[in-house]
């Protein structure tokens, strides 16, 4: 499979701590022994911090993206340096060059693209480019629920959404960890209008992207820890 996955910089690049780094190095690379992966980092709280920063100074909105869009860049080389040789070694700055680094075979790792992109709408927009098989999106929660389950106890998380059913949760969702839909509004879009399958999952614990892919590997029937969006 040829999976693109959009990993928050919450969950890889929190706290800047090198082993959880070499954690997920060590994961990706047993999936990259079987499958294709394709990878866009977020840039976390780090990023949110110099955004902040920039706000105290007037930065206009324009530059506080180009900001995080380097923050996200920088985590992206960290993991490269932490998947060593298995890595494409320089970070792709556009969908053409993704495109391009594909083709060397070897792990691709990127951050954000332009500014008013998150890196989910990057890792949506690449996912139906490139044609992907499957579109990965670890979180700090293990789905999507119909509330937020850290203050509501009657929440119900769904195994399965449409994509339309997910853009319906994205236009009333505050689109925080925990809430309705964890995912932002414009990937939400893209999602529904590739119909790419994509799984929204706990990545908290790396091993939990080695099982849903194992699970994946089963059929679409398999059984997921997190929530499947379908056409």
């Amino acid at each position: 499979m040829f999976i693109v996955m959009s990993l928050g910089g919450s969950i890889l690049a929190g706290d800047l701590d090198p082993v959880r780094f070499k954690t997920y190095a060590d994961a990706i690379l047993k999936i990259s022994e079987k499958h294709k992966l394709l990878l866009v980092v977020g840039g976390g709280v780090l990023a949110r911090k110099y955004i902040e920063a920039a706000r105290g100074i007037d930065a206009d909105e324009v530059t506080c993206d180009f900001i995080g869009i380097d923050v996200t860049r920088i985590n992206a080389r960290l993991l490269i340096a932490a998947l060593k040789k298995a890595a494409y070694p320089e970070v792709p700055t556009d969908y053409n060059e993704a495109a391009v680094a594909m083709e060397s075979g070897k792990i691709v790792v990127m951050g954000g693209v332009l500014p008013g992109q998150t890196t989910d709408a990057v890792s949506a927009a690449l996912s139906e480019y490139l044609r992907a098989d499957l579109f990965l999106i670890p979180t700090s929660v293990d789905g999507i629920y119909s509330a937020d389950p850290n203050t509501d106890k009657n929440a119900v998380k769904y195994k399965t959404l449409t994509g339309y059913e997910l853009n319906k949760f994205s236009s009333t969702a505050s689109l925080k960890a925990g809430s309705k839909s964890p995912i932002d509004p414009v990937a939400c879009k893209m999602i529904e209008r590739s119909g790419i399958r994509t799984i929204v999952l706990d990545g908290r614990n790396p091993e939990n992207l080695i099982q849903i892919i194992e699970n994946e590997e089963k059929g679409p029937q398999a059984e997921c820890n997190g929530t499947i969006i379908t056409k």
